[in-house]
């Protein structure tokens, strides 16, 4: 059995064949020398079964997402694999480059390799599946022929959920105009995205993984960089090239993968905090009285569990850690607050500290943008929900009385 990850398990600065036989090299002679000749001539003999169209002896940091894939299914095929295990494979992939996948799957098949497929893609499902298993809130709500169930039916078996899991927020004013995006363009990544948000309001964006929702928010945020497109904040238009500059501006980002972009690991809640505020530093050095002042008030404020403020971030619950994440941005009082899955991994009563502070920042007139694959989430939370789909934002939808049926369909595109 092997499995196919949504995010490739490959080392960058190795050829294809390299990849292949990590851990499992051919040798010649001598017995400490890798026949480098030998592993690419059997990689070929794999690729050429599967009719693919790989280079082995290129570096994997050259391949295209699609092409990573395709070199995981070699790796699975090299080891002999009966069953393949196949983790939201088309999620980073174009159009043309999903086709080419389906292909390569059915392939599979006809050869007589079991394959699981795990999609939010319920086309892809119709498209190449036999029978489809429907998984809501880690529980089995049925296993299926394809030529027993609609795609409708599918839908409905994956919302039907206790009405208490969504959260009742209390409404707020909603002011003026404040943040308006204008055609920005990332070639390849999100294409033409226009919308605004008022002073107040809870703009959500949703979409199925791989539509561009993260991607929109890093290239607002001056993490990645847009080709075209504006960006204006209370009528100003701004030039955002880089983190500083949005954090200059007033934008706060609030990361989906806290642990790899958000932490500073190794360190204590206090230097944690001080993470975006330069003022509290002399020449490169952090004023820690300072600081330590401002993070008492963000322990205190946040309620976070600590043992004291120097204990190590890591070793603090994922909620606790979240809410010191947040509370660094809190300290600067911006104008806009943009949260990407804000309580990924956060229990339930972090959840809700969570969701009150944004209505908190609401009632203050900030702006806020938030993400969430949490569907819940998303329609208790949002005054108005935009819909993204291949990097495209094909909709917004006026929060009311919306059913969660409808926006899976829209993210969907059925």
């Amino acid at each position: 059995i092997s499995t196919i990850y949504q995010d490739a398990e490959l080392v960058d600065s190795l050829t294809v064949s390299d990849n292949v036989y990590l851990g499992d090299e051919l040798t010649g002679r001598l017995p400490f020398v890798v026949d480098s000749k030998k592993q690419t001539k059997k990689v070929n003999e794999i690729i050429e079964t599967l009719k693919m169209h790989l280079p082995t002896g290129v570096l994997v940091e050259e391949l295209s997402a699609s092409q990573k894939q395709m070199l995981q299914i070699v790796k699975a095929l090299y080891r002999d694999a009966k069953v393949l295990i196949m983790d939201e494979p088309t999620s980073s992939l174009g159009m043309d480059e999903t086709k080419a996948l389906m292909k390569i799957v059915r392939n599979l098949r006809d050869r007589g390799i079991g394959i699981v497929y795990i999609s939010h893609y319920l086309e892809e499902i119709f498209e190449i599946g036999d029978r489809v298993t429907v998984l809501k809130d880690g529980r089995s709500m049925g296993s299926f022929s394809i030529e027993d169930i609609t795609v409708e039916e599918i839908i409905r078996k994956m919302v039907g959920r206790d009405a208490s899991l969504f959260y009742r927020r209390k409404k707020v004013d909603i002011g003026d105009v404040a943040l308006e995006v204008k055609n920005i363009t990332s070639r390849g990544v999100v294409e033409n995205v226009t919308f605004s948000v008022r002073k107040g309001e809870v703009f959500g964006i949703g979409g199925l993984v791989g539509s561009g929702r993260s991607e929109l928010v890093n290239i607002l945020f001056g993490a990645d960089r847009a080709d075209e497109g504006e960006i204006f904040l209370n009528g100003k238009k701004l030039k955002i090239k880089s983190p500083q500059d949005a954090v200059k501006h007033g934008i706060a980002l609030i990361t989906e993968d806290r642990k790899k972009l958000a932490m500073l690991g190794g360190r204590d809640i206090v230097e944690n905090t001080a993470l975006v505020h330069s003022e509290n530093f002399k020449g490169f050095l952090l004023d820690r009285k300072e600081e330590e002042k401002l993070t008492d008030d963000i322990v205190n404020k946040l309620s976070v569990a600590a043992q004291d403020k120097s204990q190590k971030i890591e070793e603090l619950s994922g909620g606790n850690q979240q809410k010191v994440i947040i509370g660094r941005w809190l300290i600067d009082d911006s104008d806009v607050y943009i949260f990407d899955e804000p309580t990924k991994g956060v229990d339930i009563g972090a959840r809700e500290q969570i969701y009150e502070l944004i209505i908190e920042l609401a009632e203050r007139g900030k702006c806020i943008i938030m993400i969430s694959s949490d569907m819940p989430e998303l329609l208790s939370m949002s005054d108005r929900i935009g819909v993204m789909r291949n990097g495209r934002l094909v909709d917004i939808v006026q929060n009311k009385d919306i059913e969660e049926e409808d926006m899976i369909k829209r993210f969907i595109g059925v």
